[in-house]
């Protein structure tokens, strides 16, 4: 008797030391899903990647991509967040929300602070001038050599660049985002503004004509970047699962049917490029 009562004791032990190594392993995120609570997507107002429309709802490509591959895994809960470009990773760390979904390029000094999915898009960046380019601004050399001065948001990866190509700090007016990078270069506070092209493009139409967009290909080739989706570091054991999901997901005719009204196409896909090679050599 007393032998069988141990043995259901040791059993009893077993199961809760593995259902508490379990819980263990689970993040917030997991836990969060698992209770059927939504899961909070972190954006700024970044047309066509990501931003708010009608009652909040996410708008852009980047959060179509990440709510499809989300519906892969089962989960359909999604509640949007919007804040501010340069709150966005403070915002993640700080549990305002779950994944950034902003369209963030995979940098190094990001990888350094939180966890990307492998990357879902590939994107150039370009400048937007005034039209007809009075100063010739096509690239940073051409803002050094020419003592202009661009403006950009405040976190985005264009600040990097610019310090990289030698633009010094003064030369540099970094804004809140993109509403501001138009009004800079639209009244000449700014003599060219660096965003990505998509991004260039839709303020060039905004812009009412007063605006054109450079060459992309003027940029360095360095500046090319892979955008992946953000998560916290606690939360790798979610990331996996979405990692899994969006390799089924990524390319697929559903993906591209969601995408493709922000202007996502097939020259935008990734490729065969990596997240560790990226977060190396961005």
């Amino acid at each position: 008797m007393k032998s069988r009562i141990l043995t259901g004791l040791l059993a009893t032990a077993a199961m809760t030391i593995a259902f508490a190594a379990t819980a263990a392993q689970a993040g917030e995120l997991t836990d969060r899903v698992a209770k059927g609570e939504p899961v909070r997507l972190g954006f700024a107002n970044e047309i066509p990647f990501a931003y708010p429309g009608e009652d909040g709802k996410p708008m852009g490509f980047v959060n179509a991509y990440v709510i499809g591959v989300l519906g892969t895994m089962g989960i359909d809960k999604v509640e949007p967040v919007v804040t501010e470009w340069g709150g966005l990773i403070p915002g993640l760390q700080a549990d305002r929300y779950d994944i950034i979904t902003g369209g963030m390029n995979i940098l190094k000094s990001r990888c350094e602070n939180m966890a990307f999915s492998e990357p879902m898009g590939t994107m150039g960046d370009a400048f937007i001038v005034p039209k007809g380019n009075p100063k010739g601004i096509s690239n940073y050399q051409d803002i050094k050599d020419k003592d202009g001065i661009l403006v950009t948001g405040a976190g985005y990866n264009e600040v990097e660049a610019a310090k990289k190509e030698g633009v010094p700090d003064d030369k540099v007016m970094q804004v809140p985002g993109p509403t501001e990078i138009l009004a800079a270069v639209k009244s000449g506070r700014a003599d060219a503004g660096a965003v990505t092209f998509f991004t260039a493009q839709n303020l060039a139409k905004e812009s009412d004509g007063a605006l054109e967009v450079t060459d992309p290909n003027a940029l360095p080739e360095w500046t090319k970047n892979w955008v992946g989706i953000g998560f916290r570091d606690a939360d790798k054991d979610f990331l996996a699962k979405f990692n899994e999901a969006q390799a089924k997901y990524l390319g697929s005719p559903e993906m591209m049917k969601a995408v493709e009204p922000y202007g996502y196409t097939e020259a935008q896909l990734p490729g065969d490029v990596k997240l560790e090679w990226v977060c190396a050599n961005r």
